[in-house]
C-alpha cells in the first residue's frame, strides 16, 4: 500500500506516476474523503475538549457541594454525539483504507513506458537456441509418447482440465529439478530453506497484496472462507516478518521454499489450454529477500541473477526482459521476466518473474527494521521471484533436450539426482 500521507501531500505527482501503470488515481475521491475526514476530526476533537471541560466542571461542583444534575444530563447528550462522530470518522477511514488497498505501487523511474507486454524490453540473453535436424515436438506430445510420462487424460478423469499426472521417469525428473534448485539456492546463494503451510489466512494475502484486488484468482476453502490455498510461496515466506521490528544486523533475510501453487487462472480462458504451460496447480521454487531500503535495487539484481544461474546450469537458452509500466504487476515497482526458449513454439516464454515491491508490501504487513541512525522503526523493502517454476523448467528441458527417437536426454546437472539414467525413453 502507498503511504496515505505522501498521496495527500503529492496527489498530482502520484497520479502522474501511476499513469505509467495505466491506472487513473481518483483524485476527487481522495480529496473529498480527506476533506470530510478533517472536518469530522475537528468536530470530534472539539466535542472531546468540551466533554473534558464539563468533566472538570463536575469535579469542581461536587467539591463545592453544588448540584451537578444539569451538567451530567448535558454530558449524556454530548457523549452520544461524540460516539456518533467517532463511528463516522472510523467509517470514513475504512473507506479511504479500502480505496488505497486497490491503488497499485508506483513504478520505478527506469521502468519503460508502454501499455502491454508488446512494449516490454529485452535487455539481455543467454545461450543459443538449438537447431533441430527434425521437426521438434511440443512437450505434451513428447510426454504422452514416453514409456513413463505425462498423463493428461488421467488427470482430467481425477480432477478436470489444467492438471497433469506424471509417471515414472518424468516424475523423477520433476523431483530432481526441485532438489537441484533448492540445493543451489540454499548451498550456493545463501538462502534459508523453509517448509511452509499451503493454506494461509486473509491477513497474509492482504500483506502481499493479493487481497482484495485479486480474490477471483485465488482458491478459497469452502468450509472456512477465511482460508485460501497459496498462489505462491511468496505469501507465507514474506509474511513471516509481518508485524516484526527487525534488527539491522539481521538483514538481509533470504528465504526459499518449494511449494505447490494454486491459481484459478481467472481471465485466461482459452490461453495455453494444451499441456503444462498454464495450470491450476503447479510447483515453484520461490526466492524472497527482506532488505534495508538502500539495498533494494542491488537485491533485485542479485535475486534475478540467482534465477538466471538455474537456467544457465540447465543449459537452457533464455532472455531477460524488463516489464513496461502497463505490464507491471499490481504491487511491483520493477520486474524482470526471464523467458526460456521453447522450440515447439519458436519463441521465449516466461519461466521466472523477479520483482521489487519497495515498501508496498511492508506497509501492509507493518514489517519494519530499527534504523540505528535514528533509533526508530522504518519499513523494510521486499523482493521476490521464482527460482524457477518447476513445471515450465520441465517443459523446457523436454523440448530442448528431445531426440528424433522421442527420447529426452537428462541434463548433466541433474544426473547426480537421477543416477544411472541418461534418457527418458
Amino acid at each position: 500500500m502507498l503511504d496515505p500521507k505522501s498521496i495527500r501531500l503529492e496527489l498530482d505527482s502520484t497520479a502522474i506516476k501511476l499513469r505509467k501503470k495505466n491506472f487513473d488515481l481518483d483524485k476527487d475521491k481522495i480529496t473529498g474523503l480527506e476533506h470530510h475526514r478533517k472536518t469530522l476530526q475537528l468536530e470530534t476533537e472539539s466535542l472531546q475538549n468540551e466533554r473534558n471541560l464539563k468533566s472538570k466542571a463536575v469535579g469542581k461542583a461536587k467539591a463545592a457541594g453544588e448540584d451537578v444534575s444539569d451538567i451530567l444530563s448535558g454530558m449524556d447528550a454530548l457523549k452520544s454525539e461524540l460516539d456518533q462522530k467517532k463511528q463516522q470518522l472510523e467509517g470514513l477511514q475504512d473507506q479511504m483504507q479500502g480505496y488505497l488497498l486497490r491503488v497499485p505501487n508506483i513504478p520505478s523511474d527506469d521502468v519503460p513506458e508502454g501499455k502491454d507486454e508488446s512494449n516490454n524490453k529485452m535487455i539481455d540473453s543467454w545461450g543459443t537456441p538449438r537447431k533441430f535436424e527434425f521437426e521438434a515436438k511440443d512437450h505434451a506430445e513428447l510426454g504422452e509418447n514416453l514409456k513413463e510420462g505425462l498423463e493428461f487424460s488421467t488427470a482430467t478423469k481425477l480432477t478436470g482440465s489444467r492438471f497433469v499426472v506424471m509417471r515414472g521417469g518424468i516424475a523423477r525428473m520433476h523431483r530432481a529439478l526441485i532438489q537441484f534448485m533448492l540445493d543451489t539456492h540454499s548451498l550456493e546463494h545463501g538462502y534459508t530453506e523453509f517448509n511452509v503451510p499451503y493454506i494461509v489466512n486473509e491477513a497474509s494475502l492482504k500483506g502481499t497484496s493479493q487481497l482484495p484486488k485479486f480474490e477471483e484468482d485465488l482458491f478459497k476453502l469452502h468450509h472456512d472462507p477465511s482460508y485460501y490455498l497459496i498462489p505462491t510461496a511468496e505469501v507465507p515466506l514474506t509474511n513471516m516478518v509481518r508485524g516484526k521490528i527487525l534488527q539491522p544486523d539481521s538483514l538481509p533475510l533470504k528465504y526459499t521454499a518449494h511449494t505447490p501453487c494454486f491459481r484459478s487462472e481467472a481471465g485466461s480462458y482459452g490461453k495455453d489450454t494444451k499441456g503444462m504451460i498454464r495450470q491450476h496447480q503447479f510447483e515453484k521454487i520461490e526466492l524472497v529477500q527482506i532488505v534495508k531500503p538502500e539495498n533494494s535495487e542491488e537485491a533485485l539484481e542479485e535475486l534475478t541473477s540467482h534465477a538466471e544461474i538455474i537456467l544457465q546450469k540447465l543449459e537452457l537458452p533464455y532472455q531477460k526482459v524488463i516489464l513496461c509500466g502497463g505490464d507491471l504487476g499490481f504491487g511491483s515497482a520493477k520486474t524482470y521476466d526471464l523467458e526460456v526458449w521453447l522450440p515447439s513454439q519458436g519463441m521465449y516464454r516466461e519461466i521466472s518473474s523477479c520483482s521489487s515491491f519497495t515498501d508496498f508490501q511492508a506497509r501492509r504487513m507493518q514489517a519494519r527494521w530499527r534504523n540505528p541512525n535514528t533509533g526508530k522503526p522504518e519499513l523494510v523493502h521486499t523482493i521476490n521471484g521464482s527460482g524457477v517454476a518447476v513445471g515450465r523448467a520441465l517443459v523446457a528441458i523436454m523440448e530442448n533436450y528431445q531426440e528424433k527417437s522421442g527420447h529426452i536426454r537428462i541434463p548433466a546437472v541433474l544426473k547426480k539426482y537421477m543416477p544411472s539414467m541418461d534418457y527418458l525413453e
